[in-house]
């Protein structure tokens, strides 16, 4: 890898990605896997931005049927070869399953119908009556109306995974290096990337930079509604094994696809392999605003202690935020642009991005190459925003 603030040659590639988070790896990756020459850029460095500050969730459980479960059936397919070709010990890709658990008989009935529906879709989720939630779940409240167990939902470290497949990629890398500009042809079309470090010469430009991708989008004179959704995470202190799946309230799969730009929390708690247990998730649209609000963290609290009673003894140690990519429909932005030939986009995930980054990344791979991706991508379409600057 390039060392930052190396000066840089005017070396071209195939294709240059914006954005070295998971989702622009995950294009690299299955981009060079396809025969391309590939260089990744990024103003700061591997995983620092929003990939740095996530959970590693890979889910089917919150998603309705729909595009973006079809999205995530592949990714979670496309995750399990990856953890076969990285090592999942060495990314920490755990198949642990989620658990989601209902609080009142409304809720429960809510939760059971929507695992129905994913049912039909072909996800795997299998009713757990409330006597038998402590089966799953030895710690949990003994309160609660009972849950809903998906084997398919998935847990990787974030930062380990984007590193590993960013190696198995084996492509150039640039970090710390800032994009200014966007070179176009007479006719509109991708000819090259300005950087603060010099040009970049390729016919093909993929914007993966997540809650930026509306800056590179304008760089290259189109407009993208991406605005950052801003979520904090708790992490307590390291314990002996206490949560066994990913556990969450019925009500956060709501929380996920509301578009209010309030404050919204619901408890998300699991354990990691160092002995921490992470609370999440909070969301709301504050720009990005960096403070710390106590309120939010002590909901959050509140919620997992409301699950696990078991952590009220338990010390937080800290809390950690990230922007998460917010699209106005809720779904991820990805495809080329009509409006400028050469440009693809590879963004708007929000809260997704660590589970659907592989298949985002095969099927722009396929684009790239002119080949038909896995997924149908018209529900997807960049343009369907259209955006005038």
């Amino acid at each position: 890898m390039d060392a930052p603030h190396q000066f840089m040659t005017a070396a071209g590639a195939d294709v240059v990605v914006i954005g070295a988070g998971m989702v622009g790896v995950a294009c690299a990756y299955y981009a060079a896997r396809a025969g391309l020459t590939v260089t990744v850029v990024d103003r700061g460095g591997v995983a620092t931005g929003t990939t740095g500050a996530g959970e590693g969730n890979i889910l089917v459980s919150d998603k309705p049927p729909g595009p973006e479960l079809t999205l995530a059936r592949h990714s979670v397919e496309l995750w399990r070869e990856l953890g076969d070709t990285l090592g999942g010990e060495r990314i920490e890709l755990e198949h642990k399953g989620g658990l989601v658990v209902a609080a009142s008989p409304a809720e429960h009935a809510a939760l059971r119908a929507f695992a129905a529906s994913q049912r039909a879709a072909g996800v795997e989720a299998y009713e757990v009556p409330a006597d038998e939630l402590p089966d799953h779940e030895p710690h949990l409240a003994r309160d609660l109306t009972g849950g809903v167990r998906y084997p398919q939902d998935m847990q990787v470290h974030p930062m380990l995974a984007a590193a590993h497949l960013l190696r198995a990629a084996r492509v150039r890398v640039l970090t710390g290096t800032t994009v200014v500009g966007v070179r176009r042809d007479a006719a509109g079309a991708v000819r090259g990337v300005l950087t603060d470090r010099g040009p970049l010469p390729t016919t093909m430009v993929v914007n993966a930079a997540g809650v930026w991708a509306g800056e590179v989008a304008a760089l290259a004179g189109v407009g993208l509604p991406i605005l950052p959704r801003r979520g904090f995470v708790l992490v307590t202190e390291a314990l002996p094994p206490l949560v066994r799946h990913k556990v969450y309230a019925a009500g956060y799969v709501a929380n996920v696809g509301r578009s209010t730009g309030d404050l919204e929390v619901s408890p998300v708690v699991e354990g990691t392999r160092a002995g921490t247990i992470l609370i999440g998730s909070t969301r709301e649209r504050v720009g990005f605003d960096r403070t710390v609000p106590l309120p939010a963290l002590r909901r959050l609290a509140a919620g997992a202690v409301r699950l696990f009673p078991v952590l009220g003894r338990v010390s937080a140690i800290r809390a950690y935020r990230g922007f998460r990519p917010y699209s106005p429909d809720h779904l991820p932005m990805i495809g080329a642009d009509p409006r400028v030939p050469g440009l693809y986009h590879a963004t708007g995930h929000e809260g997704a991005g660590i589970g659907l980054a592989p298949a985002t990344g095969h099927a722009v791979a396929a684009l790239l190459t002119g080949r038909l991706p896995d997924v149908d991508l018209r529900p997807f379409a960049p343009e369907r925003h259209d955006v005038h600057l």
